[in-house]
């Protein structure tokens, strides 16, 4: 019995040895992985930086948010801007949670040429965003990895760093919730009277008072474009709103809004009507969340005013109407009518609309993308978190399509909504010789004696 015992005692401790050493070397083996993929991330001195950022071996990226890529300074940072050459992958981006996600990214990687064979330095200023990058990138197979403080090489002004011309056109969640706070932050000093307004469809109830930035008040684009035509309201209308809404020509505006397009199409609108000063929030509501920021229901109410203080239309070169939109289709040497809408909608497959069954483009008119899906969707000029996109990409598909940005660039879509996002995007690029023809394809189509095309355009 006794030796029957000891068997046992001793099988029981020999099968717990093999479990522990089973452990142990599990544990090992993860402690060695954890330990390669941090040896792979190494710290770049800037002096290092300095040799080789212009290397075709090497890319550098800046991991912050859109907004400090395109010009703003944040987090600290003595100059605003990009490291020259740099390209953009946003730690941010990592965060959101959307269809095809893994897709989205992978493929912003290879447009930005951010591959394994190269040396890749990743910058923040936070010291956060350039390692959540890098993680993701180790745990793509990526071996070459830097990275580095972009604090260091913005306190040397001799080393070069590039800003959108006109980035203060969209505006961080950051710099709005100073102004919210009644600072006066950068591009913002000189600012008289600061309104914040959310822009959607419908009446309050329908998204406004389900959370919207604090202070904003609403405006419904209904009340741009009334129904059921959904065509830009007259000069009229367009001034009795601006006393409804109490604008007035010296304001600062900030629009902001669940959805981004809307903004877009309102902030345009009060730039057409006059108001000198007029921003949207890069990345609408949830860039504010996303920031760490909660949205409000609280119902704010505008104070009308009948003294606008200038003209209204203020600057009414900003919108094309139909005969304007000709007259420069026939001037294609300092002319070009941008089309943002799908592919599917520039050859006549689709509509685009519900409410609209006619199918085509406007002849001469040059494909200048939008999204990948539906009339609702700009997936070629935004980020996965529906930011603006990198400039220099979306120059160079211009560039790819044929549109000449040294002539005068008239963007349409479907009736704007579209192509008043592309535009303010070309304005914060530094394009200003741009307008909107804000009729657009509905507006074209709606009368039988213009004439359409269909199929896929001839090659120039």
């Amino acid at each position: 019995m006794k030796k029957r015992n000891l068997i046992l005692l001793l099988s029981m401790a020999l099968t717990m040895a093999m479990i522990f050493s089973g452990c142990s070397t599990k544990n090992e083996e993860k402690k060695e992985a954890d330990e390669a993929k941090t040896a792979t991330v190494k710290t770049i001195t800037t002096e290092e930086l300095k040799e080789n950022y212009k290397s075709e071996d090497w890319k550098v990226v800046d991991t912050r948010i859109n907004d400090a890529y395109n010009g703003w300074t944040l987090e600290g940072v003595s100059r605003g801007g990009h490291i020259e050459g740099a390209v953009d992958f946003s730690a941010n981006w990592l965060k959101v949670e959307k269809e095809k996600k893994d897709e989205i990214l992978d493929e912003a990687l290879k447009t930005k040429g951010i591959d394994t064979e190269k040396n890749i330095v990743l910058y923040d200023a936070n010291g956060k965003d350039a390692k959540a990058v890098a993680d993701y990138l180790s745990e793509k197979g990526y071996k070459n990895l830097y990275v580095y403080d972009v604090k260091e090489w913005a306190a040397d002004e001799s080393l070069p760093m590039a800003k959108y011309e006109n980035y203060k056109a969209i505006v961080p969640a950051s710099i709005v919730k100073e102004v919210i706070d009644g600072k006066k932050p950068e591009s913002f000093e000189n600012s008289g009277a600061i309104k914040i307004v959310e822009a959607s469809w419908g009446e309050e109830d329908t998204s406004y008072a389900k959370g919207h930035v604090p202070t904003s008040f609403h405006v419904n684009t209904d009340w741009v474009e009334p129904p059921p035509a959904w065509m830009l309201a007259n000069d009229e209308a367009l001034a009795e709103l601006a006393k409804k809404l109490g604008l007035k020509k010296d304001d600062t505006v900030i629009v902001t809004g669940e959805a981004t397009m809307a903004a877009y199409r309102v902030a345009l609108v009060m730039r057409y009507i006059g108001v000198e000063d007029v921003r949207v929030l890069n990345g609408g509501n949830a860039a504010w969340t996303s920031a760490g920021y909660e949205l409000e229901t609280t119902s704010n109410k505008p104070e009308p005013s009948d003294d606008f203080g200038g003209t209204i239309p203020g600057n009414p070169d900003l919108i094309d109407t139909i005969a304007e939109a000709k007259e420069g289709l026939e001037n294609p040497d300092k002319f070009v009518l941008v089309d943002n809408r799908t592919w599917d909608e520039h050859i006549g497959k689709e509509s685009g609309y519900s409410y609209h069954d006619k199918k085509g483009r406007i002849p001469g008119s040059i494909f200048g993308y939008a999204g990948k899906g539906d009339s609702t969707t700009l997936d070629y000029y935004r980020n996965i978190d529906d930011t603006m996109r990198n400039a220099y990409e979306i120059s160079e598909m211009w560039k790819e399509a044929g549109i000449d940005t040294s002539k005068h660039l008239s963007f349409m879509c479907g009736s704007g909504w579209r192509a008043a996002e592309v535009l303010t995007y070309a304005n914060a690029m530094g394009l200003e010789d741009v307008s909107l023809y804000s009729d657009g394809w509905i507006g074209w189509s709606n009368d039988a004696s213009n004439p359409v095309e269909t199929g896929e355009p001839k090659k120039q």
